[in-house]
């Protein structure tokens, strides 16, 4: 291809006595002897070079300006194919490209930076721009004065934190481009007294004589150590007579430490100390020990509580607690411990502005299976009152064990099952929400009257009845049938579901006694009935039904001599009467 016209063609000086010219180098496609030619002249006089060019990826050519300061020049670039020029007209007063600051050094403070630094031809006037790095990553930039181009002084600085800072320099009069970057310079300011205070917090023990209190410690965000912390004094003074306070020191490795305290109020502060000065004083109030107290004291030997523990739920974000707020507080906290099975636990604690009634409760240390115990406070004027207790999981998992059935009460028609109280203690993965029932029959399908039905793994089915109360200890399945093999089993259920179907018990249902007696009833008694008729029969015939005499069958009968129609006739004369008798002369005389 043939040339095109070179391209970010510029003239420029650092010195005031030598200029370089650059131009970006294009590809034509062509080399060797071919390759493209690049001749640098005065305008006036294009055949005399005023220099030698030298190109990689960028071309440059420098040459003495001696006494002129007005230049014309022009960049030609041609090869067999063709030739293209580009020119520059410039005042090299304004063309002015300062070498990069060097030796630069640092003066500093807790909160001011000031930085020095040396630039070459210090006769040519400039002014310098200072770029700090804060520790966050965020850029300031601060210009010098023309008067005092050596040296910037930047003020707001943070005690005892890490800036990077670097320096470029441009012509002050006509100003044509920024110099180079100086090389880096990363600097620490001094310490300075720490701002803010800490974060402190306490877990009261009543014991005999007294209470325990562990103090807990930590750095906020609104706490700046401005320094190396390497120590924390604590003090605490009984506040009613005005006793002379005691305090310890501990090294900054330690967050904690118990003290003991009899029944009285007493002022506890803890400050932090770096090697400046001490940080303001946290300030807790622990009130005087009440009949309250000594009473939660005889409550926890007796393992019982005063407050009832309401429960609470996990989400994703952590476990969700919501409490009644009162208006009283200034401020509320959340504490919670991050190993309730450990002993240390961890305590941990949150504080909550006077408008908060919910928090969500989150820890890197949360587990599913692993009940923990949260208490709220309300603070007012540093003495902080126990509120709400709350339990909770950030994810419930199945019961480990079944509920045992103790007694089993059958009928031909029902079984009623009995089983122990399930154990709700702490070790428990999850709240016991009830309990569900199963049945079968081992031989066909279940289809129980009031129950669902459940398909385990092996795609059988079974009957399944669900009690919601955890408080129950005692259910009756009914509408079985009699003389029937089934399986049963009851088990317990947390919001995280229950553990798979392993272990049945079987029963047999009895007979139905009432279907025996009805049996009974309909055909023992008559087959005995019958059987007794017909062993005496003779008795009962003359009993039930007595033989009625008939004349036609009587042997005074038996003659054949005489009948009417098919009656036969007794005669008077054949036969002997014992006696006669006559019913009326009437009678008689028509007989």
């Amino acid at each position: 291809e043939p040339p095109d016209i070179p391209k970010d063609f510029s003239c420029q000086t650092q010195d005031m006595k030598r200029v370089t010219c650059t131009w970006r180098e294009e590809e034509t496609y062509l080399y060797g002897k071919n390759s493209p030619r690049y001749t640098l002249s005065k305008t006036s006089s294009q055949k005399m070079a005023l220099c030698k060019a030298s190109c990689s990826k960028q071309c440059s050519c420098s040459w003495d300006i001696g006494q002129q300061w007005i230049w014309n020049v022009t960049v030609t670039v041609e090869n067999p194919l063709g030739k293209k020029t580009a020119t520059d007209v410039f005042d090299v007063n304004h063309r002015m490209y300062p070498t990069a600051p060097f030796q630069v050094w640092e003066d500093c403070t807790d909160t001011e930076m000031t930085l020095r630094w040396n630039y070459e031809n210090n006769e040519i006037e400039l002014f310098c721009q200072t770029e700090v790095v804060q520790p966050d990553g965020k850029v300031e930039l601060h210009n010098s004065s023309v008067a005092d181009s050596r040296r910037v002084t930047v003020r707001g600085l943070q005690p005892y934190t890490e800036y990077t800072a670097r320096v470029r320099c441009g012509a002050a009069r006509h100003f044509w481009r920024w110099s180079e970057w100086s090389q880096p310079l990363t600097t620490r300011t001094k310490e300075g007294t720490p701002s803010g205070k800490l974060d402190i917090w306490r877990e009261v023990t009543p014991v005999f004589g007294g209470r325990n209190v562990t103090l807990f410690w930590k750095q906020t965000r609104s706490f700046q150590a401005n320094g190396k912390i390497i120590s924390y004094e604590v003090t605490w003074e009984k506040i009613e007579d005005g006793s002379q306070p005691e305090s310890i020191s501990f090294s900054s490795v330690y967050n904690s430490t118990r003290i003991f305290i009899d029944n009285h109020s007493y002022r506890i502060s803890v400050m932090a100390k770096n090697n400046v000065n001490f940080s303001l004083p946290s300030i807790l109030i622990i009130s005087r020990a009440t009949d309250n107290s000594r009473k939660t004291l005889f409550c926890s030997f007796l393992g019982t509580e005063e407050l009832k523990e309401g429960q609470v739920n996990g989400t994703d974000d952590g476990i969700f607690i919501s409490w009644e707020p009162r208006s009283i507080y200034n401020s509320y906290i959340i504490d919670w411990c991050n190993f309730p099975r450990l002993q240390p636990c961890d305590l941990q604690w949150k504080r909550l502005g006077p408008n908060t009634s919910s928090a969500v409760i989150s820890s890197a240390a949360f587990v599913p299976g692993v009940r923990y115990k949260f208490s709220i406070y309300g603070s007012v004027a540093n003495r902080a009152s126990l509120l709400e207790k709350k339990i909770g999981y950030l994810k419930e998992l199945p019961p480990r064990l079944d509920p045992v059935v103790r007694k089993l009460d059958l009928t031909y028609n029902s079984v009623t099952l009995s089983w122990d109280s399930y154990l709700t203690n702490e070790s428990e993965p999850g709240f016991v929400r009830g309990y569900h029932v199963y049945v079968s029959p081992m031989q066909g399908n279940c289809n129980l009257k009031g129950s669902k039905k459940h398909i385990l793994s092996d795609e059988s089915e079974l009957c399944k009845y669900t009690i919601e109360n955890p408080e129950e200890k005692r259910y009756t399945v009914k509408h079985l049938m009699p003389n029937t093999k089934y399986k049963i089993v009851v088990k317990a259920f947390t919001a995280g579901g229950e553990t798979p179907i392993v272990n049945f018990r079987y029963i047999d249902t009895p007979y139905n006694s009432n279907m025996l007696y009805f049996i009974f009833l309909l055909v023992i008694v008559p087959t005995l009935v019958a059987a007794i008729c017909h062993w005496k029969m003779k008795w009962v015939k003359e009993w039930c039904c007595p033989v009625i005499p008939s004349p036609n069958k009587s042997k005074v009968l038996s003659f054949k001599e005489f009948k009417i129609d098919s009656e036969k006739v007794l005669k008077i004369n054949d036969c002997l009467p014992d006696t006669l008798a006559m019913d009326s002369n009437a009678e008689a005389h028509k007989l």
